[in-house]
């Protein structure tokens, strides 16, 4: 009531573009400026340039902007993005890029809810409710609009002439700085998001009609299958925001793979991931395209891995406990975990990994024909690590018990992390105990990879999904393990000793493809022996011939395709 009763006060229209443009860029691009100043350090000079060509071309933009019944609109929208972006810009170390906006598109109210904390909603009262309302409560001058219009473009003329005349003369250094630092722009608010945004929508607009093409229509089960007398389940877990470095398979100074060392798994020690979030590096995993070929079209417009494996007579089923598979079991048997509402393990729309194990029992003592079983784990993900592992797996502490990460050290962050992947371990173990179970029954095997990895807090960066180009290794080394049961082996010739001697050799997500088919024996021209990373271990058919089939992959790709032959692995 004190505000209604205090006399609004007259601004122009003009004044209210420069109040705003200072705000925008002194409050909202904490993190910009910071990386800024880190990126032009060797030349002052330039980056003052460079800063100022900025402010005005900003002020530029929201003079233009200068109109009756659309200013208002348009300074309050650009308030709100640019103080909910610097929110996790600044607390997080993210960059919102295209890619940032198709993870948010795609995140599930159970897995938003982790981020609307309290210090969320703090922030968004203070820089975005708090400036809204000022631009609201603000009277504005407005003139006819003819006139308006010439004196809008008599400042937005010469602001863009001498913002150009800024840059051009620090051209080299702040072209060099844009060209090497493709990050700096990206976290400039309120653009790098709105752009992000629409890059996203036009996209998404594109492949609204997109016609899937057909991808192995030649693909059949080899004669090892046959020959095997049981039916051969392999179960691929697609793991969820692990990072090699904290196994200590790969040297971790913690025992987080306690149970998987005790079985005496196969593990890869240098597997790199094709993308930084899921929303990427899932589809990616399961298509034919190897990293440096993929796209997001290329994925949505090209049949995967688990319709070829159907196409073969393999039986292919996917069972999430995560947002979904990205499509990837739109044509197969699938099935969410998250929507066992009396489950123990559940609370919340969230399920613990455990989940599996139950109906996993179930399917493979019931098994008849050789399968392919999808789990797709929660996992690592964060920021919510306590809420991924049972209390009796919280052997590291302190751990971190919020998911607002600024409130904890970086040593209680890696602590509750770590108890996710001593999880993880303990899933994993029981997946491949299952199969032990049940070898009476079946020949099994299972081959677990990470998504993509996380950030910590090293160099001030969390969680996930920075440009695959600037990404720290902590986003992308994966976790890369197989286990093999006796009948399996038996089945389908597997050299034990032959793979062990292979684990240091550089795996990718490249190889997950190849590498299931020829796990099923999946015999068709789009399966590449040489990125099988299993291959050169398996043995030999009657005859000498391999038991699997290799042929070039680019016959019996899709028009719209190009050749999946990557570089040397």
């Amino acid at each position: 009531m004190i505000l209604l009763r205090i006399r609004r006060p007259e601004i122009g229209g003009i004044a209210l573009s420069a109040v705003v443009t200072a705000y925008l860029l002194l409050v909202t691009n904490r993190s910009f400026w910071t990386h800024a100043f880190a990126y032009f350090d060797d030349s002052a000079v330039a980056l003052v340039s460079f800063g100022a060509a900025l402010c005005l071309l900003t002020f530029a933009g929201l003079t233009l902007a200068c109109v009756r019944y659309v200013m208002k609109p348009v300074l309050i929208f650009l308030i709100l993005v640019s103080a909910s972006a610097s929110y996790f810009i600044d607390t997080f170390g993210v960059i919102i890029d295209k890619d940032m906006i198709g993870n948010a598109a795609a995140t599930t109210q159970a897995e938003a809810s982790h981020l609307l904390t309290l210090s969320l909603a703090v922030h968004l009262f203070v820089y975005a409710l708090l400036p809204s309302l000022f631009v609201v409560w603000v009277k504005v001058r407005h003139r006819r609009f003819m006139r308006n219009a010439a004196i809008n473009f008599a400042v937005i003329i010469p602001c863009l002439l001498i913002s150009g005349a800024l840059v051009y003369s620090n051209f080299a250094s702040v072209a060099f700085v844009i060209r090497e630092h493709k990050d700096l722009m990206k976290r400039f608010n309120p653009t790098g998001p709105v752009s992000a945004a629409v890059r996203y929508a036009t996209s998404t607009y594109k492949e609204r009609n997109i016609v899937v093409q057909a991808l192995g229509t030649d693909a059949r089960l080899g004669a090892r299958i046959a020959a095997a007398g049981k039916p051969v389940v392999v179960v691929v877990v697609a793991g969820e925001t692990a990072r090699a470095m904290n196994f200590s398979l790969n040297g971790y100074g913690r025992e987080t793979n306690p149970e998987l060392k005790a079985l005496g798994v196969v593990n890869y020690t240098d597997t790199t991931s094709c993308g930084t979030a899921t929303a990427i590096s899932l589809p990616c995993m399961f298509s034919v395209y190897p990293r440096e070929e993929y796209s997001d079209w290329k994925a949505r417009s090209t049949e995967n891995l688990m319709n070829v494996l159907t196409r073969a007579g393999v039986s292919a089923t996917w069972w999430d406990n995560n947002t979904g598979s990205k499509g990837i079991a739109d044509l197969i048997s699938f099935a969410s975990m998250t929507n066992q509402k009396n489950s123990p393990l559940c609370k919340d729309g969230e399920c613990l990994d455990e989940i599996f194990l139950g109906e996993l029992d179930k399917k493979l003592g019931a098994t008849t024909k050789s399968s392919v079983i999808v789990l797709h784990q929660l996992g690592s993900h964060g920021p919510s690590y306590y809420l991924r592992y049972p209390e009796k797996f919280r052997r590291f502490t302190p751990d971190c018990r919020t998911p607002e990460l600024m409130n904890c050290s970086v040593a209680e962050i890696t602590n509750a992390y770590d108890n996710t992947i001593l999880y993880t371990d303990h899933v994993l173990a029981s997946v491949a105990r299952l199969l032990e179970k049940h070898q009476d029954r079946v020949a099994g095997a299972m081959i677990y990879m990470s998504d993509h990895g996380e950030s910590l807090g090293e160099n001030g960066i969390y969680l996930h999904g920075a440009p695959y180009a600037i990404a720290p290794r902590e986003q992308t080394q994966v976790p890369f393990i197989a286990w093999f049961s006796t009948p399996y082996q038996a089945a389908m010739g597997v050299d034990p000793a032959c793979l062990a001697r292979d684990t240091s050799q550089p795996k990718s997500h490249d190889n997950l493809f190849h590498t299931v088919l020829g796990m099923m024996n999946v015999e068709s021209k789009v399966y590449e022996r040489d990125l099988d990373a299993f291959a050169k271990c398996t043995g030999k058919m009657p005859g000498g011939e391999p038991a699997f089939q290799s042929a070039d992959t680019a016959k019996d790709l899709p028009a719209n395709a190009m050749s999946t032959k990557p570089g040397a692995l």
